[in-house]
């Protein structure tokens, strides 16, 4: 089974870089073949047999992505799954890779696997990195809805029948709008505790646009993926939670602009998901209404 894997970058973080690459050509087997691609910014320089492509303005992380897909063939055809890592990340383990081979050729419905994410000083891994509603214990591998964008590995058949990572999103729910289509073409989706990528704890909101687009987004995916009547359920459900958790005037603010251009504003093709796909995600603990 052949690999392939994709990073995006800014630029920004060439030290950690250098050392993500470094722990990607330690992994045990066939080497990854690996594309970094600069989201809008000239690439440092990197080891030697590293493909590159450098974009000349930041596309978003969906669309730098997708350019990675691409870069290993029409839907990454030219290998067998494609690992997402996060710049600013690190492969702790050299049997990550092998790991990934064994799970997707010993379970023909697997599409999908996301990694835990660990901090690389205390060992903790956040309760928002545990794609599941319970997330209590993040060392429980299991069946899950959704994945974590910059610490995963695809099956790239999976983009060849049902799409990339929708570009216009920019930033945010761009895994779980991927997800949602791969579960309702038959897919599953994986949380793996031993497999493992260090990235310093952070919080989400550092981004400058993370409010809005969340808001957006959360808008754009159930107009494009919800059967009709579940899409007031779930945009109620996350309103009532988003002022639950009480956040300041300006995000509030932030968020329900982002809230009103979502509905004002082209989500893309409409591809409501079957009711069995809804029943399945409930079966596996997340209906999508949360």
């Amino acid at each position: 089974m052949k690999l392939g894997a994709v990073v995006l970058t800014m630029g920004n973080r060439p030290e950690e870089l250098r050392a993500l690459l470094d722990s990607v050509a330690k992994q045990d087997g066939d080497p990854v073949e690996v594309v970094v691609v600069g989201n809008g910014s000239p690439l440092p320089p990197l080891p030697e047999g590293v493909r590159t492509i450098e974009l000349p303005e930041n596309v978003g992380i969906p669309a730098g992505r997708n350019v990675g897909i691409e870069a290993f063939g029409p839907g990454g055809s030219d290998v067998d799954v494609l690992l997402f890592l996060d710049d600013d990340g690190l492969l702790p383990g050299t049997d990550t890779a092998e790991l990934c081979r064994q799970a997707f050729a010993a379970d023909p419905e697997l599409g999908i696997i996301s990694f835990r994410i660990a901090d690389p000083d205390t060992g903790v891994t956040q309760r928002r990195h545990v794609p599941r509603l319970r997330a209590s214990d993040p060392l429980r591998s299991s069946r899950v809805t959704t994945f974590l964008g910059g610490a995963n590995a695809v099956r790239t058949t999976v983009f060849q029948q049902v799409g990339g990572l929708p570009d216009d999103f920019f930033y945010a729910h761009e895994e779980t709008d991927l997800a949602w289509r791969a579960l309702d073409a038959g897919w599953m989706i994986d949380y793996r505790s031993d497999m493992v990528l260090h990235h310093p704890t952070t919080a989400p909101s550092r981004h400058a646009v993370y409010h809005r687009m969340v808001a957006r987004n959360r808008v754009w995916l159930a107009r494009r993926n919800l059967p009709a009547l579940l899409v007031p359920v779930y945009l109620g459900v996350w309103l009532l939670l988003t002022l639950a958790r009480r956040p300041s005037k300006t995000a509030l603010r932030a968020w329900f602009g982002g809230f009103r251009e979502g509905w004002k504003t082209p989500c893309g093709p409409r591809r409501p998901m079957k009711w069995r796909t809804v029943w399945r995600l409930t079966r596996l603990g997340r209906p999508p209404v949360i």
